[in-house]
């Protein structure tokens, strides 16, 4: 098992794929919305075009993740990113994120996207467990990944500064053999 092949992953509503480096502009205009950087706690910075352009140019060249694009078939157009991540070989395990655009949200596309890719780790790659973390100020993302099947491990205290105001975290993760069990669609409680 290798994170060295790039697939193209079709859903109903999304498509996931490699990266290129024509994605640059898309990505830079995403990466610059303000609930873009909130939610996925990133410094309030400018990524410069020449550093991404290096950042998604160079993502199919790398064998210990995988990033992909979330294209929305409706439009055709790139609306966010996937990320399989921290990939423990021996253990059979990786992390998880997700990031969706403003043209992307409240679709149901980063719910499908999240069950495409996790799919993919758990049938293709023969992954054990993939987990992610989620801010506490983001109950949306947390109940799309319950939706998948991701359920909360504990609260990862005081993580992230935000505002001057600390915020915790949310350790989540789904196993095999729940996944074999549910394929991404568990029995969840209306909330």
């Amino acid at each position: 098992m290798s994170f060295s092949e790039k697939p193209v992953l079709t859903g109903e509503r999304t498509v996931l794929r490699p990266f290129t480096v024509d994605d640059v502009p898309v990505m830079t205009e995403i990466l610059r919305d303000p609930d873009v950087l909130r939610l996925t706690g990133s410094p309030v910075e400018e990524f410069g075009a020449e550093r991404l352009r290096q950042w998604y140019g160079t993502r199919s060249e790398q064998p210990d993740r995988l990033d992909l694009g979330v294209v929305d078939r409706a439009t055709g157009e790139l609306v966010g990113e996937v990320v399989l991540f921290e990939w423990d070989e021996h253990n059979r395990n990786c992390t998880f994120r997700i990031l969706v655009g403003p043209r992307g949200r409240d679709r149901g596309l980063g719910t499908e996207a999240t069950r495409l890719i996790v799919g993919h780790a758990f049938e293709q790659l023969d992954l054990h467990r993939v987990s992610l973390h989620v801010f506490a100020f983001n109950p949306r993302a947390r109940r799309a990944y319950e939706k998948v099947g991701f359920v909360a491990e504990g609260v990862e205290r005081q993580t992230l500064l935000h505002d001057g105001e600390w915020i915790d975290a949310v350790r989540m993760s789904v196993l095999a053999p729940e996944w074999a069990a549910h394929r991404g669609r568990p029995a969840v409680p209306a909330a």
